[in-house]
């Protein structure tokens, strides 16, 4: 009896062994990897000695030598030698090893255009602060330039802008006009800086003339009159146009400052350290009040310091010393690393010293650093600072030694160093 499905038998299950094979053999024994025990074989041949590919050999139930997966060294991923992720010879770590080299190339090359841009925005921003309002076109008759390069430089009592709270607070009054409260030549050369003050009562002749509004000609007539004068009269080129005639010393650039922006320069930079001589200082008309000593001096303090001449007993000729001390004094403060590497200090300076500063067109910043660096070295010891000299006085005016003069104007002219001594 068959118990096979129907069609199904064991005549018909094919010469199979298992699976109703008919066959008593057994299948082929499915080809399994050898393992084998004893001594590896030679590479290049199979245990008979046949030539195939060499096959991985399995010593004492261990990987022979040709073979090391890296535990047997105990070189695992990730350390020293192996060559798993993160190792040192992995060509897929994500991780690429930091260019130092490049980062500090960038880095100065980043810092460098930096400090380039702040440079060039600070010079345009500088310059564009420059009240360029002196034309020294208009003035005729001009000497020739002599070497070196020569600064006219006026402090006036213009009170422009000034409320009457700032009047009453620096004591300067509420005159009308322009006048000017100190006028001083600032020579530059080879042979270091000259600083001259010219006395606001020196005795000049005023000379033929440009109005500087009108562009009329106004014949000169050998007027006699003081220095400060020929400013009210007409103004900066009138002044300048003065001081050539009088002198014969070509005047190639002019600065001027008013009351205000001279207190706003000293107090930017913190105040202005001076000596004031024994004795003291009492004036009531500039609101000088001080006790004898070292002191440093805020911008109220300092215009009335520079502006006091009543309390001296030379009068016109000690208050231009004055001020030329601490405007010098001034320039070697300013000019200090925590005022120029202070941004919130250099920046405040420049704004008050540059916004109330007046000039001539032909002002660059280059000249006018040049000028600063200038006064600073008067106070250095670099320089000489001196009166115009005096030979006596008419009318209440100062007569300048005509001979001094001369002989202090050919030295400027021609460079050297300057000799003469003022009063």
């Amino acid at each position: 009896m068959n118990d096979w499905p129907e069609a199904w038998s064991d005549d018909n299950r094919g010469g199979r062994y298992g699976h109703g094979s008919a066959s008593a053999q057994p299948e082929g024994a499915r080809v399994m990897r050898q393992v084998r025990r004893g001594p590896a074989v030679p590479p290049g041949q199979d245990a008979y000695g046949s030539g195939v590919p060499q096959q991985q050999s399995y010593v004492n139930g261990g990987a022979d030598d040709a073979y090391d997966s890296g535990y047997n060294t105990g070189q695992v991923y990730g350390t020293p030698g192996g060559g798993g992720p993160g190792g040192p010879d992995d060509p897929y770590d994500p991780r690429p090893r930091p260019n130092w080299g490049r980062r500090i190339k960038w880095t100065a090359i980043t810092l460098v255009t930096l400090l380039v841009a702040v440079t060039v925005g600070t010079y345009f921003w500088a310059d564009s602060k420059l009240n360029r309002d002196v034309d020294l076109s208009k003035v005729i008759d001009r000497p020739e330039a002599g070497e070196g390069t020569n600064y006219l430089i006026v402090g006036s009592d213009s009170r422009a802008g000034m409320s009457e709270e700032e009047k009453k607070k620096l004591h300067t009054g509420s005159a009308e006009g322009n006048r000017t409260d100190s006028m001083m030549i600032l020579h530059t050369g080879d042979n270091g800086p000259t600083l001259i003050s010219l006395p606001r009562d020196s005795d000049v002749e005023i000379p033929t003339f440009v109005g500087s509004e009108s562009g009329k000609t106004y014949p000169g007539t050998g007027r006699h009159v003081k220095l400060n004068a020929a400013y009210a009269e007409d103004g900066p080129e009138l002044l300048v146009r003065t001081v050539e005639f009088n002198t014969g010393l070509h005047i190639d650039h002019y600065v001027e400052i008013g009351f205000a922006g001279f207190a706003d320069i000293v107090d930017s930079v913190g105040g202005v350290e001076i000596e004031i001589p024994k004795g003291g200082m009492k004036d009531t008309k500039s609101g000088a009040d001080f006790e004898a000593g070292k002191q440093t001096l805020n911008g109220e303090q300092a215009l009335a310091f520079v502006r006091t001449r009543y309390a001296l007993a030379g009068s016109d000729l000690d208050r231009t010393k004055n001020q030329q001390k601490f405007l010098a004094a001034l320039a070697n403060q300013t000019a200090t690393p925590s005022t120029v590497l202070n941004p919130f200090k250099l920046y405040p300076t420049m704004s008050a010293g540059l916004g109330t500063l007046v000039v001539d067109k032909d002002m660059s910043l280059w000249d006018l650093t040049d000028m600063f660096w200038a006064m600073k070295g008067v106070t250095g010891g670099d320089g000489k600072s001196m009166n115009m000299p005096i030979s006596g006085s008419s009318g209440g005016n100062l007569v300048w030694d005509e001979a001094k003069v001369k002989t202090l104007v050919s030295q400027l002219n021609n460079d050297e160093k300057v000799t003469v001594s003022g009063n």
